[in-house]
């Protein structure tokens, strides 16, 4: 028998919903992105946030319904992601959820935004375990081991700047517009010369990540010329940044894959839709003979389609939700088995 999932996402700037068969396959998927609101604030403000998902929330999931041409009574379950995100953005989702899943007597399932962005994967290409998913995005910077579904390891993580608010940051200090991810990437691209600046490696055997003092090497860089007089060139600098990112992040996630000899690594999340980690990533794992997959961009972003994946398999495993569910800004990534 056929499931069919409809799933909510709202943990920031995206109000999406859609609707996923057996966690493979996208039924509908509708986002409706708030980018141009926030962008002349240089990041997402919250009460912006809440407001529009209160304003598009019933839309998307008309839209999601519309899309897949299916009817309340045709779906197995509703999902929705819990946490972690902004507390009230996050809310708009869950009551909406709840609400829609108390009129048509439908299971609740609250989602990890995080493992949303690892299943991400299994709507493009099945997983296989052990694997190694590196989570790249403006909140997270993670290396998780998956040992069978919905087993997260995390063995590694950020201890100050996520990898996608310091691309946000330097963005902002070389005078490029909110979301600063795309714009850096291209003048990476960009560029023929890379400011030298510092690769944070932390301890030896460590799998964490540190990316702030990269990003005070940039904004004291840009000082120092200034002072000087001289005018700095942002492709050179967003050149030496990245190169910086990428290097540390594909070198650890290299030295994780071989450690716990996985045969899968997958990356997700709204950075790994960067040109130049996919590509530093695609080619070191091609060298190490190590399956490597990223999803195509629509699904690197937050999208509901993911945690409509991530959702299914807590729905075979058993794993429900009630009415008593609220929003939890600060959510640990559990294991559900």
């Amino acid at each position: 028998m056929d499931n069919y999932i409809l799933a909510i996402e709202t943990s920031c700037d995206e109000t999406a919903a859609a609707i996923i068969k057996n966690g493979t396959e996208i039924i509908s998927n509708v986002v409706s992105s708030q980018i141009d609101s926030h962008k002349r604030f240089g990041g997402v403000v919250p009460e912006i946030a809440s407001r529009h998902h209160v304003e598009q929330m019933t839309i998307v999931l008309e839209e999601a319904l519309k899309q897949a041409n299916m009817e309340p009574n045709e779906l197995t379950a509703v999902a929705v992601t819990e946490g972690p995100g902004l507390v009230g953005a996050l809310l708009i989702g869950i009551n909406a959820a709840k609400a829609f899943a108390f009129v048509h007597g439908l299971p609740l399932i609250g989602t990890h935004h995080i493992a949303g962005h690892i299943y991400a994967n299994n709507l493009v290409q099945p997983m296989e375990f052990p694997l190694l998913a590196l989570v790249v995005s403006g909140g997270h910077t993670e290396l998780v081991l998956m040992r069978e579904h919905g087993s997260f390891e995390v063995i590694g993580e950020t201890r100050d700047d996520a990898a996608g608010e310091a691309y946000d940051k330097v963005a902002r200090v070389l005078n490029m517009p909110y979301p600063g991810g795309p714009h850096i990437d291209r003048l990476a691209h960009e560029a023929t010369e890379a400011v030298p600046f510092p690769r944070v490696w932390l301890e030896e055997d460590s799998y964490d990540f540190s990316f702030s003092g990269l990003k005070s090497a940039v904004i004291n860089y840009k000082h120092n010329m200034d002072q000087r007089g001289e005018e700095i060139i942002a492709e050179h600098v967003a050149k030496g940044f990245q190169d910086s990112v990428v290097e540390v992040l594909t070198g650890k996630t290299v030295r994780a894959a071989r450690e716990y000899q996985v045969k899968q690594v997958i990356a997700a999340g709204g950075v790994s839709a960067n040109k130049g980690l996919r590509t530093a990533l695609e080619l070191a794992f091609k060298e190490e003979g190590i399956p490597f997959y990223v999803p195509p961009l629509k699904l690197c972003t937050d999208n509901a389609a993911m945690i409509g994946a991530a959702a299914y398999e807590m729905f075979e495993a058993g794993v429900r939700g009630n009415l008593d569910m609220n929003g939890r800004p600060g959510m640990e990534l559990l294991s559900w088995k």
